[in-house]
């Protein structure tokens, strides 16, 4: 009780409202959450991690801000954020259809086509827990390889979750990623953690996108990521997505390189298979396309 009182306190000093009731919402092994019944009627989520790493919560705040201000995908709504925690506005989680999955389709393709700068971000983010590094470079392939794959091979191999044997197959796939990334497209404005849990689908019809790891990118490593972990309707999704923005040629035979870098960030932060996983993803990249 002292906890949800502490909380309560902390977000109307934040918020500038009285907070009615708390209640602990489950899932999420980074934070806490817990959802407030607001004096002015709203509903709100605040997470809270003691001694998060700097710029914790700033940068999910930022990421927040930045995909809103494309106004394609539907964004939960940011509405204080300290170095402790945030607060974003409640969606009531319903049950996916097949019509949210074809909006989200297709806002998620407006989303990406708002674009970005430049292949990265001004500031290093995290994805979960893990550092992010985001210093531009000048091209996705360049950007993907240094600041996304090698970072994390690095880290795999120190946490021996990869072997050496399996960080050559991926550095050797890194070294040809010209030969797999296909046509050169311009950033795109992307989510950069998109796994189903950061999905909501809502009472409202729509699907909500929480916790970025937000910055310029490429588009089809959103894509890649909602496969990854298997999404609802996830082929209608595709489908509505690429009639809105057609995808370019060969985009399913880049779906593994894409998602090598979430494949290693789960092998740094939880071990497992997630290692062999990107292994084979990456010789699947040297394999080439299998003939049928």
């Amino acid at each position: 009780m002292a906890r949800m009182s502490g909380t309560a306190a902390r977000a109307e000093a934040l918020l500038g409202h009285g907070v009615i009731s708390t209640t602990p919402v489950a899932g999420g092994d980074i934070c806490t959450s817990t959802r407030l019944r607001l004096s002015d009627g709203r509903n709100a989520i605040i997470k809270t991690r003691p001694q998060p790493p700097e710029g914790f919560f700033a940068r999910e705040a930022e990421g927040l801000k930045w995909l809103a201000e494309a106004k394609g995908a539907r964004v939960a709504e940011l509405l204080a954020v300290a170095d402790d925690c945030i607060i974003v506005a409640w969606v009531e989680p319903g049950k996916p259809t097949t019509d949210a999955a074809e909006r989200l389709g297709q806002s998620l393709a407006a989303l990406h086509a708002a674009g970005a700068e430049q292949f990265g971000a001004d500031v290093d983010g995290y994805i979960g827990l893990a550092p992010l590094p985001n210093r531009p470079l000048p091209t996705w392939p360049e950007f993907y390889a240094s600041r996304r794959v090698m970072p994390y091979v690095r880290a795999a191999v120190d946490r021996k979750a990869l072997s050496i044997e399996q960080a050559n197959t991926i550095e050797a796939a890194m070294r040809r990623i010209h030969d797999f990334a296909g046509e050169a497209e311009p950033p795109a404005r992307i989510h950069g953690d998109l796994w189903s849990g950061n999905v909501v689908w809502g009472t409202d019809g729509d699907a909500w996108l929480i916790d970025p790891a937000a910055h310029g990118g490429h588009r089809e490593t959103d894509l890649a990521m909602l496969a990854l972990f298997g999404l609802p309707h996830l082929q209608r999704v595709l489908d509505a997505y690429d009639e809105a923005a057609p995808l370019a040629e060969g985009w399913k035979e880049r779906v593994g390189l894409h998602q090598l870098h979430p494949l290693l960030v789960h092998a740094v932060l939880f071990g497992g298979t997630y290692g062999a996983r990107a292994t084979a993803a990456a010789q699947s990249l040297l394999d080439g396309p299998s003939e049928d």
